[in-house]
């Protein structure tokens, strides 16, 4: 069996965008007629880069090569150009090959991949989503506090047992900033009101991108801590471990990281320092889903749990629950509401969510195929922007608070 073709689909997700402004799916061929589909969740570049970056890295590293040889194409592709480390463009290009390969080793031995890397662990898996507050406009109102509790209501009566927000303010390409005391004054108003409608029965994720310095960071940990969530999220950039260390060294809620990080030398680092508990690998950056076993085995050592990341595609998710399922030291998966929206649209059969939890599918491989007809009537993304932004000027105090939470009685 050989690889033969490699196809690339740049796949426009629709307004609201929720899941990112695009998904790029990979689908690869067999000399032999199986199709394996993956995800690419690295977005450095804008797709009309990436297409050929794709290319570049089948015709030189996978074109003709066996697909049960996933640990000899990563080795080749993490040291080409001489660089042996971990490049975040090359390493999400991986990803969704590697999920390819996996989704044919599974179909050709008639498995889910789950059954050839360890074996089911899990029956079901426990999930969490974001709040996406509706306004009376049918949009999203991510800071109108009490949208953000009849949310959490209602999530909670769906089924859902974690809840993530996240009211800490705006995200620049300049942080980690201190945070104003609007800022923290919201987001321990967020905690506040949600743990006060959901009691015991759903843990509050307190989402943050690396908008803060550790100093800020502990700041703020320290006015949510009586509210006990059950992470505090990625509360400073990415690239220093040590830095996030002392975060976690001065607060008692587990520090959760790692959606911007790639392969097992970075994590290993992170947790070497001691920066996180909770690890939040992106399988669609990450190196895929052998990489991902491995990076959950180094935090099985330390005593860390997974909690995948999930904002992209219905691809990459079913590639996070392939891992999880297998997984001894399994947290929780990041879901995308009810896996409802264009995330079903664009498959043949939707991602099963039941109650508050993912059901692993039994079928051979990820698990899922997409529908493409209605991946072709997406394609091509024509937009510039890139799957996730960042504000390009410096956070402002006055201008970018945003004071509407206090607008409602119950806030004032």
């Amino acid at each position: 069996m050989k690889i033969a073709s490699c196809e690339t689909h740049i796949v426009a997700n629709p307004p609201p965008h929720v899941g990112g402004m695009y998904w790029i799916f990979v689908k690869l061929r067999t000399d032999d007629g199986l199709e394996g589909v993956g995800e690419i969740y690295a977005a450095t570049f804008h797709p009309k880069v990436m297409v050929h970056a794709i290319e570049d890295v089948f015709e030189r590293l996978l074109q003709g090569e066996n697909p049960h040889h996933v640990e000899r194409f990563f080795r080749r592709a993490y040291s080409s150009g001489f660089t042996q480390r971990p490049d975040l463009t090359m390493m999400g290009i991986v990803s969704g090959m590697e999920m390819a390969c996996w989704d044919i080793i599974g179909k050709a031995a008639g498995k889910p991949v789950y059954e050839l890397i360890g074996g089911r662990v899990h029956d079901k898996l426990r999930t969490y989503s974001y709040l996406y507050p509706v306004d009376r406009k049918g949009g999203y109102d991510y800071n109108n506090l009490d949208l953000a509790v009849e949310c959490a209501l209602e999530y909670m009566e769906q089924g859902f047992t974690a809840l993530k927000f996240d009211p800490a303010g705006p995200y620049t390409d300049y942080s980690g900033h201190q945070l104003s005391l609007e800022d923290m004054d919201r987001s321990e108003a967020f905690c506040r009101r949600i743990r006060e409608a959901v009691g015991n029965k759903c843990d509050l994720l307190f989402g943050t991108h690396g908008q803060m310095t550790p100093s800020g960071a502990i700041r703020l940990a320290r006015r949510l801590e009586q509210y006990d969530p059950l992470w505090f999220e990625e509360p400073i950039p990415p690239g220093n471990s040590e830095a996030m260390a002392r975060v976690a060294d001065h607060t008692t809620i587990p520090v959760a990281t790692g959606e911007r990080l790639t392969t097992k030398y970075e994590f290993h680092n992170l947790l070497q320092a001691g920066g996180a508990s909770i690890l939040q690998m992106n399988l669609g950056r990450v190196g895929g889903i052998l990489e991902a076993k491995k990076i959950a085995s180094l935090a099985e050592v330390h005593y860390a749990q997974i909690a995948p990341h999930l904002y992209n595609g219905p691809v990459g998710a079913a590639a996070s629950v392939q891992l999880a399922t297998a997984t001894p030291n399994f947290l929780v998966q990041e879901s995308i509401r009810q896996w409802d929206g264009f995330h079903a649209e664009v498959l043949e059969e939707k991602l099963e969510w039941r109650d508050g939890y993912i059901i692993p599918s039994t079928k051979p491989g990820l698990g899922v195929t997409l529908n493409m007809d209605v991946v072709k009537a997406h394609s091509p993304y024509h937009d510039k922007k890139l799957h996730l932004s960042m504000s390009d000027t410096p956070h402002d105090f006055k201008s970018q608070s945003d004071t509407s939470w206090r607008d409602t009685p119950e806030a004032k």
